[in-house]
C-alpha cells in the first residue's frame, strides 16, 4: 500500500463494475446504505447503459467524512466483476488503490499493476458450491462481494444484517440466503487478507437527521404535497421515476380508507404532445397538473408550451436532463436544456425555470413550481438532470410546513364574479401584468375563450397590430413580475477581499463547493452564487456587478448559462469565463480547478 492509501479513513471511492441485468443494484445500494448507517457521509452514482441487460454498468460510492458528495474523479477500491471491462477497470484504479476481482477463473498475468494491490476472491466458485439455483448463484455473487468489502473496509456487519432484514422484510425467506452469501465473502476476506485495509470506514455521527433519496422520488413527493391531482406523461429516461414516486405516494396518501376512492388521476399518454395537452386542460379546469419528461420531450412539447404561455394557463413540467442532441446518451447526465427551457416554443417567449441542486430542493421547488404556475398563470419548468434525479443522495430529512396553503393566484369565484360588472380574461387590473382568471362552470360571467391565436386584452380575437402588441408587451412585464417572485440565488462570500466569483446552477453545486475549499486552502478566495431560477431575480445581476471576473460553471458544451446571463443582464460578456463539463458523467472539482487555478495563480503573481 502507498503512503497515500494508508491515510485514507472515511475518504475514498469504491467503484463496482458489473453487467447490466445481473441484479447488482440491490447489493450496491446495501453497501452504500451500510456506510451511511455508520454515520459517514456518502453518495452513490449509477453509470448504466440504456439497454435492458448485457452491457457494462458501474456503481460508484464516494465515502467522505468531510461531507464532499460530488464525484471525485478517483477510484480507490475497484470491484471488477465484469471480465469484458477488466482492463479498463484495472486502468481506472488510482495508484495506491485496491482492485478486487473474481478469481474463480485465472487472470492473465499481463492484467496486473505494480502500483496497486490486487485481491482475488472466488465469488462464483463459492456461490456455485453453496447455492443450487442458477439465478441465485448470479445474484448471490453480488452479496458475496458486499461481505468481502465489509471485512476489508471494516463495515459493521450488524448494520449490514439489519439492512438486509429491512430490504427483505416482505420476503423474509430470502434473508438467510443473502446473509449466507455476505458471510461467505466476509469469511474468505478475513481468512486470506489482512483486514481491514488501510482504506477503511470508521464510525462517525454525521448522518443523523439525514436520509438517502433520489431527486425524482423527492420531486414526486413534492407534487403530492403541493396538491397536484393530475399527472400525465409519456415514459422517457430519466424522468419516469418521478411519476412512479407520485403514484406510490398518492396510493399511500390520496386513497380514501373507507371508500377506496382515489383523489388523483394518472394517465400514460400516447406521446409527449398529448401529455402536455392533458396537463394544460386539467390546469384550465382548476386541477394542479404536471408532466415529467426529458430533453426530447421538451422539443415535442414546445408548441403546447408556447400555447400555455400565450393563453396563460398554469402547468408544471419536470425536465430531467440527459445527454443530447437527438437520442444522445439517454442514461448520461448533462445540463444542455437551459436555453430550450427558458425560451421554449416559436415566437417571443420567456418561461419560468427552476434549478434544484439536490433532492431536498427537488421536493421544495416542486411545491414552489405549482404556486408560481398558478400565481403567474404560465408553464413552469423544473430543470433537474439525471445525476440529481436518478442517483442516491444524502440530504437533510424533508421538512413540511403544516401551515402551507397552495397559492392559487388570481382566481375569481362565483361571489366575486356576481359582483363584477364585466370579466375580461386578459385585462391587467392591478398593474402587475397578471390578469384574473376563472374556472369553467363557476358562473356565467366567467366564461371566456381560451385563445392561442391573436387576442386583445378583452379576450377577443384580433389581428390588429396595436392590440396584439399590447398583450405581448404585458406578457413581457409579467416576466419582470416573475423575477420578483422566483427563488433568490444562494450567495456565499469567502469572507476575504476578492473580485472573483463562480456562478453556477443545479448539480454542479457540490463540485464547486469542494473546489472552493481547495482553492481557499491555497490562499485563493472565491465568492459563489448558485442561481435557483429564471427569469433572474435582481440579486443575480447585482452579484455579477460586484465582481471583475466571473467563472460560469455548467455541464454543457455551448455555455448555455453564460449565454442566458449575457442575454438577460448587462454584465460584460468578456468578463465571464466558462467552466464546461459535458462528458455525460457528473462534474467533479477538478473540472473547476483545471480552469480556475492557473488563471488565478497568474493574476496573483502579476
Amino acid at each position: 500500500m502507498s503512503a497515500r492509501a494508508k491515510s485514507r479513513i472515511n475518504d475514498f471511492v469504491i467503484r463496482l463494475a458489473n453487467v447490466n441485468g445481473t441484479g447488482s443494484a440491490s447489493a450496491n445500494t446495501l453497501l452504500m446504505k451500510s456506510i451511511f448507517r455508520m454515520g459517514v457521509p456518502v453518495t452513490g452514482k449509477n453509470f448504466f447503459p440504456s439497454n435492458i441487460q448485457g452491457l457494462p454498468t458501474w456503481y460508484e460510492i464516494r465515502v467522505s467524512g468531510d461531507g464532499y458528495l460530488a464525484r471525485s474523479g478517483d477510484v480507490d477500491v475497484m470491484v471488477a466483476m465484469n471480465a469484458q471491462t477488466y482492463q479498463k477497470d484495472l486502468n481506472r484504479v488510482t495508484p495506491g488503490g485496491v482492485l478486487i476481482y473474481d478469481s474463480t477463473w485465472p487472470r492473465d498475468r499481463q492484467l496486473a499493476r505494480s502500483d496497486i494491490t490486487i485481491l482475488g476472491v472466488p465469488f462464483a466458485r463459492m456461490c456455485n458450491e453453496h447455492f443450487s439455483n442458477a439465478r441465485a448463484r448470479i445474484l448471490m455473487k453480488n452479496m458475496c462481494y458486499v461481505g468481502a468489502l465489509a471485512a476489508l473496509l471494516d463495515i459493521d456487519m450488524d448494520v449490514v444484517r439489519s439492512l438486509v432484514e429491512e430490504m427483505f422484510a416482505s420476503k423474509t425467506k430470502l434473508i438467510p440466503a443473502n446473509m449466507e452469501a455476505i458471510e461467505l465473502g466476509a469469511n474468505y476476506a478475513k481468512e486470506h487478507f489482512d483486514c481491514p485495509l488501510p482504506l477503511r470506514v470508521a464510525p462517525l455521527d454525521k448522518t443523523a437527521g439525514h436520509i438517502m433519496i433520489d431527486g425524482n422520488t423527492a420531486a414526486g413527493l413534492g407534487c403530492v404535497y403541493a396538491g397536484a391531482t393530475v399527472g400525465a406523461w409519456y415514459p422517457i429516461t430519466p424522468s419516469t421515476t418521478i411519476m412512479d414516486g407520485f403514484k406510490t405516494y398518492c396510493e399511500r396518501f390520496r386513497v380514501d380508507k373507507d371508500t377506496g376512492e382515489r383523489d388523483f388521476f394518472i394517465i400514460q399518454a400516447e406521446d409527449e404532445l398529448a401529455s402536455i395537452g392533458i396537463v394544460l386542460g386539467a390546469s384550465w379546469n382548476g386541477a394542479r397538473a404536471f408532466t415529467p419528461t426529458s430533453g426530447p420531450g421538451i422539443s415535442l412539447m414546445s408548441e403546447f408550451i408556447g400555447f400555455g404561455y400565450f393563453a396563460e394557463l398554469p402547468a408544471v413540467i419536470f425536465d430531467v436532463q440527459r445527454v443530447g442532441p437527438s437520442t444522445g446518451m439517454p442514461t448520461r447526465t448533462q445540463q444542455a436544456d437551459m436555453l430550450a427551457a427558458a425560451y421554449a416554443s416559436h415566437g417571443d417567449t420567456r418561461h419560468v425555470v427552476l434549478f434544484p441542486s439536490e433532492p431536498q430542493e427537488c421536493f421544495e421547488l416542486s411545491v414552489r413550481a405549482f404556486d408560481l404556475a398558478d400565481r403567474l398563470q404560465t408553464p413552469v419548468i423544473v430543470l433537474l438532470d439525471l445525476d440529481i434525479g436518478m442517483n442516491d443522495w444524502m440530504c437533510p430529512e424533508l421538512d413540511w410546513d403544516e401551515t402551507y396553503r397552495p397559492d392559487r393566484g388570481k382566481v375569481l369565484d362565483a361571489d366575486a364574479l356576481e359582483k363584477t360588472e364585466n370579466f375580461y380574461r386578459y385585462l391587467d387590473v392591478d398593474g402587475d401584468a397578471i390578469p384574473y382568471r376563472t374556472y369553467p362552470g363557476v358562473h356565467p360571467k366567467g366564461a371566456y375563450f381560451v385563445r392561442g391565436s391573436g387576442h386583445d386584452k378583452y379576450g377577443k380575437y384580433t389581428e390588429e397590430s396595436k392590440d396584439y402588441k399590447e398583450v405581448v408587451d404585458r406578457l413581457n412585464r409579467k416576466s419582470q413580475t416573475a423575477a420578483t417572485l422566483v427563488p433568490k440565488p444562494v450567495i456565499e462570500r469567502s469572507g476575504q477581499p476578492t473580485k472573483t466569483a463562480i456562478v453556477s446552477v443545479g448539480s454542479c453545486d457540490y463540485a464547486i463547493r469542494e473546489a472552493i475549499d481547495i482553492l481557499a486552502a491555497k490562499g485563493i478566495h472565491m465568492n459563489y452564487m448558485r442561481i435557483k431560477a429564471f427569469p433572474f431575480s435582481p440579486e443575480v445581476e447585482a452579484f455579477l456587478n460586484e465582481h471583475e471576473r466571473i467563472y460560469v460553471a455548467e455541464q454543457n458544451r455551448d455555455a448555455q448559462l453564460k449565454h442566458l446571463l449575457t442575454i438577460e443582464t448587462d454584465y460584460p460578456k468578456e468578463r465571464m469565463e466558462s467552466i464546461l463539463h459535458y462528458s455525460g458523467l457528473p462534474m467533479h472539482c477538478r473540472s473547476v480547478l483545471e480552469v480556475i487555478a492557473p488563471e488565478v495563480a497568474k493574476g496573483e503573481a502579476a
